[in-house]
């Protein structure tokens, strides 16, 4: 993967403070999201969500609603969620970027945190498939690459 795909992916994530929540459930707000995102990814990008049971197979959605459907699935029992980058790594064809995901439910005065990862393939710049992990040896190991 060239450097401008790393940094294409870089920029797709969003920024530390931006509340997920509010955004994926925000109809306005969602639409003019996947409407800058739109030109990024192919139509029929294929977005495969975490799964709880090790080695599993995750949920499969298609397409940027099925990106928001994911995160809405996702962020159901949330009342605020962020992610923080923290690395985005090249590894070929894919970039694997590590994330800290902070999350804060109804009622709680204090974030919980995971330290995630996501598997982003890139082609002929734009964003082919998305996998989300909840834990970055698994991210890092769907590429082949060990922590």
């Amino acid at each position: 993967m060239s450097q401008e795909n790393v940094e294409l992916v870089r920029g797709l994530q969003p920024s530390a403070d931006t509340d997920l929540v509010a955004t994926a459930r925000d109809d306005a707000t969602a639409a003019a999201v996947m409407e800058t995102l739109s030109p990024f990814f192919y139509d029929d990008v294929e977005i495969v969500g975490p799964t709880l049971i090790p080695g599993g197979e995750g949920v499969r959605f298609v397409g940027l609603d099925g990106l928001r459907a994911l995160w809405l699935d996702w962020l159901e029992p949330w009342e605020s969620y962020r992610v923080e980058v923290e690395d985005v790594i090249d590894a070929g064809d894919d970039a694997v970027v590590l994330v800290r995901d902070f999350g804060r439910r109804a009622g709680m005065t204090v974030e919980v945190s995971v330290m995630g990862g996501a598997v982003w393939t890139v082609r002929d710049g734009r964003v082919a498939r998305v996998a989300f992990y909840l834990n970055r040896s698994e991210a890092l190991k769907a590429v082949g690459l060990e922590e």
